[in-house]
């Protein structure tokens, strides 16, 4: 197993972080995005307005992701332990 072969490796870890945690980090800007924009509009400053929302909004993209997100990280679990088991 050489270098570029642990180079490969880690940037697939990298893209599966990036596929599995970017849809939620996603739908959590645009939420806030929008929060923030009502509030500069209303003059409204309370903290919890922009969180109760996100937090609401924010687990149930999870909810009706994790069955995607779950199925990638163990298909790419399984490639990686399979190369593990052909080097040793």
């Amino acid at each position: 197993m050489g270098f570029d072969m642990n180079v490969e490796f880690l940037r697939m870890a990298f893209w599966q972080i990036v596929m599995v945690a970017g849809p939620v980090l996603l739908v959590a800007l645009g939420i806030g995005l929008f929060i923030g924009i009502i509030q500069a509009a209303t003059s409204i400053n309370e903290q919890t307005l922009s969180f109760v929302p996100k937090l609401f909004v924010v687990l149930i993209t999870f909810g009706l992701l994790a069955n995607l997100m779950m199925v990638q990280l163990s298909d790419y679990f399984y490639f990686i332990f399979e190369q593990v088991a052909q080097v040793g």
